[in-house]
């Protein structure tokens, strides 16, 4: 019922919104400029006019698209063939390149990445591991994966994002799950999803879970010491910019890709935009994203549970005190 509700009412809903949004731009327009002067920062009503425009008809082009493909592919009998799948990658591509580009003018923001080089990892699939801190980290990551490191990602999202259209249809078309946090299948859809990963390919976790919040941060400590992991806990008492890793669907990816190498990416200059509100403050940014890149060979992974969960929790110190120094 869900999926007839998603499909059937909010696709279309989408198209048509954004349809009538661009007939009556002019109303908008002179709305926003009206109100800009009276507001604090440069234009921030026009900024932030401008890229939910862009999102939305972004939004709704996908799917047109997608809709066209669907009948090409024989009624979507040939839509997971390895043709159409490197079709939708090319989509989302080219898609993430323009509201980049825009999103970077407009709200003046500048991407920056320290690490390994794009061709650093010639031939070889990766396992890609990133802090979770914000609603935009996701987009900027994978983002990053396919524009600067060709890489076509694999990704696990929680189910509430498919009920964005475009983001509905495009994962279903390509490797990916959608997966309830409170169910009891996460790590066998996890580790079936990075099975057979090719020399191209970059599967996507966020092993905190959940964009950092000090409600959630306090909550994994708790965690840890009524599982009885207290030396975890002070740990991750110890890290004040991140979650403590929950390594379960991290372990699972792992035996998913034997023959993987590690990512692991830390990023800072959004970590405090957690709601609309955030962000509409924050108008023009004028922020500088820093992302870093770890490669780490698949040799030097421990084979041993124990063993990855205390390597998995040592990166993570590192990861922390790599934030504390870009914020100070």
């Amino acid at each position: 019922m869900t999926w007839l509700l998603r499909r059937g009412v909010l696709a279309p809903l989408a198209i048509v919104v954004t349809a009538l949004l661009w007939l009556t731009l002019p109303v908008w327009l002179i709305a926003a400029a009206l109100l800009s002067p009276v507001l604090p920062g440069r234009w921030r009503a026009l900024r932030l006019l401008w890229v939910v425009m862009l999102y939305l008809t972004c939004e709704a082009l996908l799917l047109l698209v997608m809709w066209g493909l669907w009948f090409a592919a024989g009624f979507g009998r040939r839509l997971r063939s390895a043709y159409f799948e490197g079709i939708h990658y090319d989509l989302v591509q080219g898609v993430m390149w323009v509201f980049f580009r825009e999103a970077r003018r407009v709200l003046a923001l500048t991407i920056e990445t320290d690490g390994p080089t794009p061709d650093a990892h010639p031939g070889v699939p990766l396992l890609v591991a990133c802090r979770h801190a914000g609603p935009g980290d996701s987009f900027t990551l994978i983002h990053a994966l396919m524009h600067w490191y060709h890489r076509e990602p694999r990704v696990v999202l929680k189910d509430t994002l498919a009920w964005d259209p475009a983001i509905d249809v495009l994962l279903n078309r390509i490797p990916a799950r959608f997966v309830d946090p409170r169910g009891g299948e996460i790590e066998h859809h996890i580790e079936e999803l990075a099975r057979g990963l090719d020399a191209d390919d970059a599967f996507v976790i966020f092993p905190e879970g959940g964009n950092f919040t000090q409600a959630r941060r306090q909550k994994g400590i708790d965690r840890l010491h009524t599982l009885g992991l207290h030396r975890m806990a002070e740990r991750a008492e110890a890290m004040t910019h991140v979650l403590a890793p929950r390594p379960g669907g991290f372990l699972a990816a792992l035996d998913g890709a034997p023959d993987a190498d590690v990512v692991l990416v830390a990023h800072t200059g959004l970590d405090h935009l957690l709601t609309v509100g955030d962000l509409w403050r924050e108008l023009p940014m004028d922020k500088r994203i820093v992302m870093r890149w770890w490669q780490v060979p698949r040799e030097e992974i421990p084979a041993g549970r124990d063993e990855r969960i205390e390597w998995l929790f040592g990166w993570w110190e590192r990861i922390d005190d790599w934030v504390a120094a870009q914020q100070a």
